[in-house]
């Protein structure tokens, strides 16, 4: 079993930074693509970004192309989201969740789930 807990959320300007983590408990995830992932109210969870076990392998939604980050530290068992140049349309809870392929990530099959952190941008 593993256990996903998010942290760095907060309130920010438009144009801000924030740096989301994603620790894992419990078992390593070094063999899991990980992903995070958002839901703003009223609207259904997207995609946001997600990283392979190989570092290189990395997706990223089109909106946050350019802005947002995603890497691994697997010696910490942690994931971050570099998220710069933040948007008030980037407000939303922020998740992450781990599976076997990036892939699975992208159409919302995930073996493992946090609960989640606030990011709220303001304009």
């Amino acid at each position: 079993q593993v256990r996903l807990v998010e942290s760095g959320g907060g309130l920010v300007q438009a144009g801000g930074s924030l740096r989301l983590s994603c620790a894992a408990s419990g078992r390593t995830f070094s063999n899991y693509a990980v992903g995070w992932l958002r839901q703003a109210p009223g609207k259904e969870r997207e995609f946001v970004a997600a990283i392979g076990w190989l570092l290189w392998n990395t997706l990223y939604t089109d909106s946050v192309k350019g802005r947002f980050t995603i890497s691994r530290d697997s010696a910490k068992n942690t994931v971050y989201l570099q998220m710069n140049n933040l948007k008030p349309e980037d407000t939303a809870i922020y998740s992450c969740a781990a599976s076997n392929t990036i892939g699975r990530l992208r159409t919302g099959n995930y073996d493992y789930w946090g609960q989640g952190t606030q990011v709220t941008v303001s304009s």
